[in-house]
């Protein structure tokens, strides 16, 4: 049962951290689930994101938002 994960940060064409292809290497910090998505996935724009102290909010101007709390089902 594997859900599909929302647009901004979904398998796409951008590296939701760096903006450059997808496969290309992320940042430490974020390979550790330490920094959140700044880039969508789907068109490379950069992302509102506003972190929080239980996890972070992004939104793309084009692809809508994604919560945190909503990828990790044990919170």
């Amino acid at each position: 049962m594997t859900a599909e994960l929302p647009a901004p940060v979904g398998a796409g064409v951008y590296n939701v951290y760096t903006g450059g292809p997808a496969g290309s290497a992320s940042p430490t910090a974020a390979q550790l689930g330490l920094e959140p998505p700044r880039y969508c996935a789907e068109c490379g724009r950069r992302m509102i994101v506003q972190v929080r102290p239980n996890g972070w909010l992004a939104r793309c101007s084009r692809h809508g938002e994604v919560d945190s709390v909503e990828l990790d089902p044990r919170r």
